[in-house]
């Protein structure tokens, strides 16, 4: 395994009592190095990582990061007051990697993001969540689209590789289903204009610089890709850079995650007057008419047959999509607990901040995302 060329250098971070270590030169040289590197070769990249219980997934994400055929990036693991740190896995591969790892008080995610672009070294940031794993080409390929379609922010898609469980397969079919979700998160065809998510995502250290980082709060990416587009950058989707995503691993932590992103869109909403669309709608409206369609077929039978229609089509599409049977029926109950999660968290959120006239609780926001 090709080792990078740099000086490690460790240290204690002492605002935090965490460790830090990494790959460093001094100011002055490192200074010199970038300017005549800039004119010559691709920005380093950053790769901003909050990490909360997570050594395992660690592992799995800083060993895909090994196997790049493009070294030329850090990573930057800011652990954000986990009980289970993953401080060691970090150091295992300290020898194979640029990696530094920070350890601070849990905040919640998005200060953990800010906290590690204060740290890093790199022109350019690349947000993935822990529980991703990078295919070996993701740093040359996200290279190459940033020299032959520049832009200021981007994002990608996400996939399911191929070690994942049937369940995280299935959750990962109805997440970037166009029957489940319009195709609003990173693919090809959508029912909305594209937004960077955080599970794969990035942009210029000038953007940051300008813009600022990311607000702890709902849908968090949603709001710092509204925030860039608003300030004028360009916002690009490279559905070829894509991560696989392994999600949640049980159908009841995927109900609470997905309950959450539809009482978010609701906060968008009242941050962003107009920003919700016809798609955002559609799962609560799912919920509505799917309860209707049940109560009704006490009384009439038939009015369950656009219901089962429907799921005929997520389970057929499923079983094309995943070329399993299993991971097909799987992919219903999926879509199902997708759907009435964000239709309910939806409704709850529109019933409580628009119609009741509560407006935002950010304290619930933060409450609720912290250490998860």
């Amino acid at each position: 395994m090709t080792k990078s060329p740099l000086p490690r250098l460790w240290k204690v971070n002492s605002m935090t009592g965490g460790a830090s270590f990494g790959l460093r030169l001094p100011l002055l040289l490192r200074q010199t190095l970038t300017t005549n590197w800039k004119m010559a070769a691709p920005k380093l990249i950053s790769i901003v990582v909050p990490v909360y219980n997570r050594p395992d997934e660690v592992r799995d994400l800083l060993e895909s990061l090994a196997a790049q055929d493009d070294r030329n990036f850090e990573v930057v693991i800011v652990e954000d007051g986990s009980p289970v740190p993953c401080g060691d896995v970090c150091r295992e591969y300290s020898g194979r990697l640029s990696v530094r790892y920070f350890f601070k008080e849990n905040e919640g995610r998005s200060i953990a993001r800010n906290y590690g672009m204060d740290r890093a070294d790199g022109d350019f940031f690349v947000f993935v969540d822990s529980d991703c794993i990078l295919p070996p080409d993701y740093i040359s390929g996200l290279r190459r689209e940033l020299r032959e379609h520049p832009a200021d922010c981007f994002g990608g898609p996400d996939a399911a590789h191929s070690s994942f469980s049937d369940t995280q397969k299935a959750i990962n079919y109805s997440m970037t289903s166009f029957l489940t979700t319009g195709g609003i998160r990173g693919g090809k065809v959508s029912l909305e204009k594209f937004v960077p998510r955080t599970f794969n995502m990035g942009y210029a250290r000038a953007v940051y610089e300008k813009v600022g980082g990311f607000r702890e709060m709902f849908s968090e990416d949603i709001d710092m890709s509204t925030r860039i587009r608003l300030a004028g950058y360009r916002i690009a989707l490279y559905p070829e850079v894509k991560v696989y995503h392994k999600r949640r691993v049980d159908f009841k932590k995927f109900w609470r995650q997905v309950h959450v992103f539809g009482m978010s869109r609701i906060t968008l909403q009242l941050l962003y007057p107009g920003s919700m669309k016809a798609v955002h709608w559609l799962p609560a409206l799912f919920v509505v008419f799917a309860l209707a369609m049940i109560v009704g077929a006490f009384f009439n039978p038939l009015l369950l047959i656009p219901l089962a229609v429907y799921i005929l089509a997520v389970w057929v599409t499923g079983m094309i999509a995943t070329r399993s049977v299993k991971i097909g029926t799987l992919g219903v109950l999926a879509a199902m607990t997708q759907l009435c999660g964000y239709g309910t968290g939806f409704i709850r959120a529109y019933t409580w901040k628009i119609l009741l006239r509560h407006g935002r609780d950010t304290q619930q926001e933060i409450e609720m995302r912290r250490g998860k």
